[in-house]
């Protein structure tokens, strides 16, 4: 593994990145020098050095390689100022796609662009327009990498801990560092070796000159030790060489600029630098080390030794680890340098390596490879996810041959199926994949909503295959598969679609990509094993990093039923609605099987036989390019109950901590029968703590809609204190799970606090407690003794501080009755008064709740008196309800509701329409008295105690549906959309407009360049207000690709802000979300992008 201790000066990250743990190291002081060069010396070296230096702000669009998604900060130098060159190192090039721009001492910036990052070592070139500096004067830096010695006084010029200019003196103590292994699964350089200098150099110096008292750079500097002051710099000899083909090739180009090639060769394997010492041990004869010294120039030390080779490498088979090089082509080699040399210039020759292995000669024949034919130079993006060839440098890392289809970025497709970063993609659809080209080919016979197997293997686990189901997306959560492919001549990632449709057969053909060399299998003893099932916290979303609980810990095993791999027609996945005797027969066989084999221990409840098919398991996955509405994860489990089922449409209830969000994608595993289907979304309360969630039972087949079956509800009487309830649930295995409990307290008023990025929370609610339970993990149902439900047992999120600055997601579980789902349960089956949804192919006109949007709480009465409430008022609420003995008091309005400037905090609300009122049912059911009416009121008549003031307040009410949010635009990467109840709850919306709310952000996108971040509202764009989305979509419509725009928001905390983003439309086009109710899916529609 990688040296904790050693990390790559580079980039100083524009996000919040904790450092590499120190520990102890041994640092070998510099050797004292006589220094010849004189204050004023450096002064003028360093008045030259300086103005070439640049700052360079670095934007990573896509994860690549060995590098994420990301902006950050580095430091480059002018090499070549006539030509538009600039020196820097590998990992600021990237070897991705990157946006970058070069500052100049006197604040000019200026576009760069990539033309040139080594495979191997820690270099690479941006170029510029030399004529967009037009305020300064400097000169290019000259390099000499023959100046470098020990003990040699140097100055470090650049850009550290992100200061605009910063010089570190230093001197160098080593030439022949081992070069630093930073990450085990990350970039490191290797067959060269590095200088080490005591300069202290951090993050942002990456890329920095290190020069002489000459103004010469005689090294890049490129990595430090965290424990220490010591710094790792580059030797300038293969600088020099890629500088001299660049220089030439941009000087043979007549008008358009083109792509430069800089011959590089490779073995594929690492070699190591060891003393003769050591090599001596390794059975180095005697006569070979006199012949080597003798050849070698004075003062040489040791000898090259294999340290890997690569699996189907040109030298796989032929050499191995612990061998000794001794000589290449009958020359005497000890140095990377000149062994490079030899390689680089010998691309698709022969070598003859003499080698001893053990202390016996050996001579082996290789074939020099072209290092840039096993470099990647593009990928595919689909559903988020970067996949693209295994480079040399992971097949290193990894012990996997170059070319595999390797997963750079799970994206939302992958990561659903538990395939994490750096796999390997083995077989898709049981069709075998060794390069990218297969998995197009695979994925373009493949459908939206398709659910197929998947291989894959990770270098953590690589002696073991392991098998996942991937699901296709079936919503357009994101576009389709691309193709990007590297154009170094623009310095761009040229983009087309990866699979077209042909002619009107719709028939999907696949794009070219560059064919697969089938011969590079690894040769790997594998086993079979069972999902991974794994969840991870989502990153760049709404300012919340924390995993919830249900994905950490409920997780279940998958039960995958064969029969659905069919397709389904006329609503039967048999094909047919019609049977011979023989399907017939076989289906009753099916169930009688299934029904013997699933039967309940002897032990239980009659209450867990009788809840037990209307029990269902809940996986919800949350796409990362549509996290709305501040939801806190990405994966989400959960209990729910079925509480209708025919044969044309089924509905369950499961509480919205499992079911956040409408955007998200629902499976439901049954405990009555083994079958994963989808569901939709068709109902979220706006205040409680449910959602409805419809599926097809013809998915599951008849035998398996047979036997599941819909819950009584029993919302009357209520629960009282004392009543002994059944808890049923599932566990992790779908086994139904039950114990008897007794109702502690039935109205417990919740009050959750608004979490530090707003979310649903539940509001204005009164739950069930109970004395025992099993845990905060688990939800499920309350029963009474017959299986009829009298409650449902759901999961609450809320977010506990401990400072300003530090907090904790929790979870806990309560009961919510079921009279508000009956009600709008009754509703979905008999049509509601809002509009239509379409659901199972039947258009069902939805419900609307009427609300009051104002926050609530208890008070007892005893403390309302201190406030001044009346004897009378008193005994009036008591005698209304003598168990609760409470008033309710105004908490704060929603901002934007028609209550907002009527009821102020801390208002007791006495009564309504002349009717006492003590808890959060009797507002709902003054609210619902509304509807029934003949009239089209839709105002309550409060009486409220304000100051100790009696009053009485005329104050409107709301109506909202159950669909959440239903559309959102992504623009530069960040995620606006209508500001979401939690919002509004906190009291505040911008006078200026409120419609356009980011609610995330994308790492590598303009929005994380120029840090427009969640939590806050755009309401201008070049001077035009955007109080809406529509307005929002108007204003960027006219907006070019790579216009700088002027952004004005304003923060949740009302802090106003003016940015300005530089637009990006070839990596970040426009595009919006919406849901269609007359399809039930979510449309993707691009509103702006390069044509």
């Amino acid at each position: 593994m990688g040296d904790p201790l050693e990390r790559l000066g580079s980039e100083a990250s524009m996000a919040t990145e904790s450092g590499m743990k120190s520990d102890l190291c041994l640092e070998i002081d510099p050797p004292l020098s006589e220094t010849v060069a004189t204050a004023e010396d450096w002064r003028r070296a360093l008045s030259k050095v300086v103005p070439a230096v640049v700052v360079l702000r670095t934007t990573a669009c896509r994860a690549f390689d060995t590098e994420s998604a990301g902006a950050s900060y580095a430091t480059g130098f002018v090499v070549d100022k006539r030509r538009g060159i600039i020196l820097t190192n590998r990992h600021v090039v990237k070897p991705g796609p990157v946006v970058a721009e070069a500052m100049f001492v006197n604040r000019e910036e200026i576009p760069i662009y990539p033309v040139y990052r080594d495979p191997v070592h820690d270099f690479g070139f941006f170029s510029y327009d030399p004529g967009a500096v037009q305020f300064l004067s400097y000169e290019e830096i000259p390099l000499a990498p023959e100046a470098a010695s020990v003990g040699l006084e140097i100055r470090v010029v650049g850009n550290d801990s992100g200061e605009k200019v910063s010089i570190l003196a230093g001197t160098l103590a080593r030439l022949d560092r081992d070069a630093p292994h930073y990450k085990k699964d990350g970039y490191n350089d290797f067959n060269t070796f590095y200088m080490q200098a005591a300069s202290g150099t951090k993050g942002g110096s990456s890329g920095s000159p290190v020069i002489d008292w000459q103004g010469r750079a005689v090294a890049l500097n490129a990595g430090s030790k965290s424990s220490s002051a010591s710094a790792f710099f580059l030797p300038l000899q293969r600088v020099v060489r890629a500088l001299s083909f660049l220089q030439k090739s941009i000087d043979s180009s007549t008008d358009k600029p083109k792509a430069v090639h800089i011959p590089r060769g490779t073995l594929q394997m690492t070699f190591i630098h060891k003393g003769f010492d050591e090599i001596r041990r390794l059975g180095l004869r005697s006569e070979t080390e006199q012949v080597v010294r003798h050849a070698s120039p004075p003062g040489e030390t040791g000898m090259l030794v294999v340290d890997s080779v690569v699996p189907s490498g040109p030298a796989d088979k032929h050499l191995e680890a612990g061998d000794v090089l001794v000589r290449v082509n009958g020359t005497v080699l000890t140095q990377f340098l000149n062994l490079e040399s030899l390689i680089d210039d010998g691309v698709g020759q022969i070598v003859e390596l003499e080698i001893e292995r053990g202390g016996h000669p050996l001579s082996v024949s290789v074939s020099v490879q072209d290092l840039h034919s096993i470099t990647p130079d593009h990928f595919l993006e689909v559903s988020g996810a970067v996949i693209h060839p295994l480079s040399y440098q992971q097949a290193r890392n990894f012990r996997f041959p170059c070319g595999l289809a390797y997963v750079a970025d799970p994206g939302y497709m992958l990561f659903r199926a538990g395939v994490p970063r750096h796999a390997i993609i083995k077989k898709v659809a049981n069709e075998d994949i060794s390069c990218l080209a297969d998995l197009v080919s695979v994925l373009s016979k493949l459908s939206r909503g398709a659910r197929v197997p998947l291989e894959y293997m990770s270098h953590t686990d690589r002696h073991r295959k392991k098998s996942v189901l991937v699901t296709i997306d079936r919503h357009e959560w994101y576009a389709p598969p691309q193709l990007y492919t590297r154009n170094d001549s623009s310095g761009l990632w040229d983009v087309k679609p990866a699979i077209e449709s042909i002619g009107n057969s719709g028939l999907p053909i696949s794009q070219h990509i560059p064919l697969c060399h089938h011969d590079t299998e690894p040769m790997y003893e594998v086993n079979l094993r069972g999902v991974n099932d794994t969840a991870s916290t989502m990153e760049a979303s709404s300012g919340d990093g924390s995993q919830n609980d249900f994905g950490s810990e409920a997780k279940k095993q998958r039960v995958e039923d064969d029969s659905l791999d069919g397709t389904v027609a006329n609503g039967s996945v048999y094909g047919s609605e019609s049977k011979s005797d023989d399907a017939m027969a076989t289906d009753n066989t099916v169930l009688r099987d299934y029904e013997g084999a699933t039967a309940l221990p002897a032990n239980a409840s009659l209450a867990e036989r009788a809840i037990e098919p209307a029990l269902v398991m809940f996986e919800v996955h949350v796409p990362p390019s549509c996290s709305l509405d501040g939801v806190h994860s990405q994966h989400f489990f959960g209990t729910g109950v079925i509480i209708y089922h025919s044969s044309s449409m089924g509905l369950a209830v499961v509480d919205k901590n499992t079911v956040a969000i409408s955007a998200s994608d629902v499976m439901l595993s049954f405990a009555a029968f083994p079958v994963e289907i989808p569901g939709e979304v068709v109902f979220l309360h706006p205040v409680h703590n449910y959602a409805l969630i419809a599926y097809n039972p013809s998915a599951m087949g008849p035998a398996g809609a047979s036997v599941i079956r819909a819950a009584e509800l029993l919302p009357e009487p209520a629960l009282q204190r004392g009543d002994s309830v059944y808890l049923v649930g599932l566990s992790r295995n779908l086994q139904a799970t039950s114990r008897k409990s007794i109702v502690t307290n039935p109205c417990a008023a919740l009050n959750i606090g608004s979490a530090d990025s707003p979310r649903y929370r539940a509001t204005n609610m009164e739950v069930i407690e109970l004395d025992t339970d099993f845990g905060s993990s688990f939800s499920g149902a309350l029963t009474d003794e017959q299986g009829r439900i009298r409650a449902i047992w759901g999961s609450f999120s809320t977010q506990i501080k401990y400072s300003s600055t530090s907090s904790e997601d929790h979870q806990f579980v309560r009961g919510i009755p079921v009279s508000a789902i009956s009600q709008v349960l009754e509703k979905i089956i008999n049509g509601g008064n809002g509009p239509a949804l379409l659901i199972n192919g039947v258009k069902r006109p939805m419900p609307l709740v009427r609300i009051l949007e104002v926050e609530l709480y208890p008070t007892l009465l005893s403390k309302a008196r201190s406030f001044g409430l009346s004897d009378d008022w008193i005994q009036i609420l008591v005698k209304k309800d003598p168990v609760r003995r409470q008033v309710l008091r105004v908490k704060g309005c929603l901002a934007g509701s028609k209550a907002e400037n009527l009821l102020e905090q801390g208002d007791m609300v006495l009564a309504v329409n002349k009717m006492p009122v003590t808890c959060f049912s009797d507002i709902e059911a003054a609210c619902r008295t509304l509807d029934k009416g003949s009239h089209n009121d839709e105002n309550l008549n409060l009486t409220i105690l304000r100051q100790g003031r009696e009053m009485e307040l005329i104050v409107g009410t709301d109506k909202r549906d159950g669909n959440g949010t239903t559309r959102a635009i992504n623009w530069c990467g960040c995620v606006v959309q209508d500001p979401h109840p939690a919002v509004r709850a906190l009291g505040f919306l911008p006078e200026e407009g409120h419609g356009v709310y980011v609610t995330r952000w994308c790492h590598g996108s303009p929005a994380h360049r120029y840090g427009l971040y969640a939590l806050q509202w755009i309401v201008e764009v070049n001077g035009k207000k955007t109080p809406d989305l529509n307005a929002f979509a108007d204003a960027t419509k006219e907006l070019e690709h790579g216009q700088f725009v002027r952004i004005r928001t304003v923060h949740l905390n009302g802090k106003p802000r003016v940015l300005t983003l530089k637009q990006d439309l070839h990596y970040w086009p426009t595009w919006e979300l919406r849901f269609d109710p007359d399809t039930a899916l979510w449309r993707r529609d691009i509103l702006k992008a390069l044509k």
